[in-house]
């Protein structure tokens, strides 16, 4: 497929690129891929943007072996010396037992390589005979030995992947770079690892390639363009970082300069500050000093970024070098214009695995200098693309688990980071059916009736036990055919079915309503029965301190009695409240505990109901036994 047109400010027709992706083997011995649609997907359309990649894109995806070469050779033919063509597989590599190269196809059978898969050297031969100056070929490609059906696919000595592309320099052009996924005995990864549970995202290097062209982070020296080497060394540092067990590698043999894409990430060169601004700058009177930031600070407003970055270079340098006062008052005119993402922080909660990529928008407020800024992004499940006012955040929902990861916002105001968090739903097995019964009574048979002839009613429910006469025969119509009599019913019924012995009790499930008026009992009875501790505590402390009162008035042969002491120390009241709320709780108890019947209480209302009674029952007890001892000091005094 093609993508379509669309305006680039690249010049017509010069920019070409071909990507050829298999996922789906016939031969059972070639491992099913899970990332080459992905891949596809993802590198045709940041190759496709006419701001970024500019690219004519074409996708082959799981044709046979015959097909990509005819595609191939009509991609190579008929170019024109200044066009770029840019070439990406993403399947298997195979080597013979010869050792030559070759890429799986969707029909190709690892025993009958040279007639099922597509040689390395078809694929060079081609890049030679092309009068395209600048051809880069991509390889993300699982290589392995030739190996018998049903075998996995293993490295089974050196492939020697960039050694099928040396010699035969192109005779007109500048040359072509070959830039594979991983070294001659390693695996291109898919995702982190190569397994076929992995769900279905790009892998390593190309996620490494897109990510580079589309955020524009593979422009290191930010002049606004990616270079073929910029590319290579991202995706290198990329892919060693996630996996140190994959090393991308290359070679070129190509003169000047080949560049990929647009970058947004130009650096923004500053603009010098006018000479009586300067002047001012470095006056000795401190009020033109405090003018001349007030005039910087104007001028960082300014629309154009290279002003603004003056400017700010200007304010910079006097919160360094002046003194306390007017170097203070630089810091907060730079402080005014900084990067400020608004949200800082975004969730977007729980996501259905594998729905569609949700998007948050992010904005950056401030004048054109604190919006001018690179977005860095180092997780691969998170992707931020610059819009109209600031960012637009998606994530990847292809994997479960809980995700969190970070955007760095860099520019010459400074920078940033938005925090962004996000839970990937795993998706739900589908339910089970569950079996039927064991108990379950047997459905007898049902007996066929005859139909009632023409004209007769059949009654709603005929007698089992007793045989009808047959009806009278109704007038047949002119050319009718005769219809049968009706079968009498049977006399005996079919037997009844057997009842088990140990039926299955019903179960009981209190109503919403009554479920809710049990937990606010239970909950009003635990409380209570908490009152009555408390109050059960007052009461023994103000025995203690009657007791102790009164020891005291026996040694001093004063002539105050017990009585005399509860009273003064204050212990009636808290003990008659703990009598009335013990009381009052285990009532609620059983209040609880009939609104439920027969039905089983929930946990909840049961653990409640447990703890008043656990707590209103001794506080009863010791308030009985506090009372008689108020009672026998009474009678003695």
């Amino acid at each position: 497929m093609t993508s379509p047109a669309r305006a680039s400010p690249y010049p017509p027709a010069s920019r070409h690129a071909l990507i050829i992706a298999n996922d789906t083997y016939q031969d059972e011995g070639l491992r099913q891929l899970t990332s080459p649609a992905q891949d596809a997907e993802a590198l045709a359309a940041v190759l496709g943007d006419p701001q970024i990649g500019g690219f004519d894109v074409q996708v082959v995806r799981n044709e046979p072996s015959h097909t990509i070469a005819t595609r191939l050779d009509d991609f190579f033919s008929d170019r024109r010396p200044g066009d770029t063509l840019v070439v990406h597989f993403s399947c298997h590599g195979l080597k013979s037992e010869s050792g030559e190269l070759y890429f799986a196809a969707g029909n190709t059978r690892p025993r009958r390589l040279a007639s099922t898969a597509v040689p390395a050297d078809f694929v060079r031969r081609c890049m030679s005979s092309t009068r395209a100056r600048s051809v880069a070929l991509f390889l993300d490609c699982c290589y392995g030995g030739a190996f018998p059906q049903g075998a996995a696919a293993r490295a089974s000595g050196d492939v020697n992947v960039l050694d099928s592309f040396a010699g035969d320099r192109p005779g007109g052009g500048r040359g072509w770079a070959v830039i594979t996924a991983s070294s001659s005995m390693e695996y291109a990864f898919e995702g982190t690892e190569l397994t076929r549970t992995s769900g279905p995202r790009p892998s390593v290097f190309t996620s490494a390639l897109v990510s580079g062209l589309a955020t524009g982070e593979a422009d290191l020296d930010q002049d606004g363009r990616i270079s073929l080497d910029e590319l290579y060394d991202y995706v290198f540092d990329r892919v060693r970082q996630e996996n140190p067990h994959q090393t991308p590698s290359r070679s070129v043999d190509m003169q000047g300069d080949l560049y990929l894409a647009r970058s947004r990430r130009r650096r923004i060169a500053p603009s010098p500050v006018p000479d009586d601004v300067r002047a001012a700058m470095h006056s000795p009177d401190l009020y033109s000093r405090r003018g001349a930031i007030a005039e910087l600070r104007a001028r960082m407003d300014n629309p154009d970024p290279a002003v603004a970055a003056g400017a700010r270079e200007a304010l910079d340098e006097m919160a360094r070098r002046d003194i306390r006062a007017v170097a203070d008052e630089a810091a907060r005119a730079l402080d005014e214009v900084r990067v400020t993402p608004r949200p800082a922080r975004l969730d977007f909660g729980p996501v259905p695995e594998h729905a569609p990529s949700p998007h948050r928008p992010v904005r950056l407020l401030g004048p054109p200098l604190a919006r001018s800024c690179a977005v860095h992004v180092e997780d691969d499940w998170l992707r931020a693309t610059e819009s109209s006012d600031g960012l637009d955040v998606s994530v990847d929902t292809s994997r479960p688990g809980r995700r969190s990861g970070d955007i760095v916002l860099k520019g010459a105001a400074g920078e940033a980071v938005v925090h962004v968090e996000a839970e990937v739903l795993p998706t739900p097995a589908p339910p089970d059916r569950p079996p039927a019964p064991p108990d379950s009574p047997p459905v007898p048979p049902e007996v066929p009736k005859a139909p009632p002839p023409h004209g007769a009613t059949r009654p709603a429910s005929p007698p089992p036990a007793r045989l009808r006469p047959p009806p009278a025969s109704p007038p047949t119509r002119p050319h009718a055919a005769p219809k049968p009599p009706p079968v009498p019913a049977a006399r005996t019924s079919p037997p009844a079915p057997a009842r088990p012995a140990h039926p299955p009790a019903p179960a009981h499930h209190p109503a919403p309503s009554t479920a809710k008026r049990a937990s606010a009992l239970a909950a009003a009875a635990l409380g209570l029965a908490v009152t009555s501790l408390i109050t059960l505590v007052l009461t023994a402390v103000g025995a203690a301190r009657a007791l102790a009162n009164q020891a005291r008035n026996d040694r001093l042969h004063l002539t105050w009695t017990l009585n005399d002491e509860i009273h003064k120390s204050g212990m009636m009241t808290p003990l008659v409240i703990c009598l009335i709320t013990s009381v009052l709780a285990l009532i609620l108890v059983s209040m609880t505990r009939r609104t439920l019947r027969p039905a089983a209480p929930v946990r909840t209302t049961r653990t409640l109901t447990l703890t008043a009674k656990a707590l209103a029952v001794p506080a009863l007890a010791l308030a009985v036994l506090a009372l008689v001892m108020c009672l026998v000091a009474a009678a003695q005094a």
